[in-house]
């Protein structure tokens, strides 16, 4: 498996040079804040709902290459999920980077399975799942900046 984790690398190092998404979406309707005091990674992200379904998503802020990578995909990700889908995506991505996740789950996301190898570093959990937890908090519409020490 050594081809596949440094085609695992090659993406998220793709990802943390070149974000994708890294705007405002036009006519977005839901944001949150995030940040990591152990890193200083920060993050404004920003959805567009239409009928519980995420249309468009963006972020900005700045940080570490795991978490702009993290954030990137995870944008990629929820466009077109349902708000059950995108919940139940944060779910699962939180279980593959802490470590709680088999690989038929890991298998089950596509190119966020190249966070698989964070959970071997505590400090990086932080990192790739901050963009998550703030997902969590604009999707329930909660005010309340998202903080990792939480």
């Amino acid at each position: 498996m050594p081809e596949l984790d440094e085609l695992y690398q090659e993406l998220i190092l793709d990802h943390a040079k070149r974000p994708r998404n890294f705007r405002v979406p036009e006519g977005a309707d839901r944001r949150a804040e995030g940040f990591n005091r152990l890193c200083g990674d920060r993050i404004t992200l920003f959805l567009r709902l239409e009928d519980g379904v995420v249309r468009d998503a963006g972020f900005q802020g700045a940080g570490c290459a795991i978490f702009t990578a993290s954030a990137s995909l995870l944008t990629e990700a929820v466009k077109g999920k349902s708000e059950q889908q995108a919940e139940d995506l944060f779910r699962r991505f939180h279980a593959l980077v802490t470590g709680h996740a088999d690989q038929a789950q890991a298998e089950t996301l596509g190119k966020l399975a190249a966070f698989g190898g964070v959970s071997a570093y505590p400090v990086r959990v932080k990192c790739a799942s901050l963009a998550w937890h703030t997902l969590k908090a604009a999707l329930s519409g909660d005010g309340a900046p998202v903080s990792t020490e939480e």
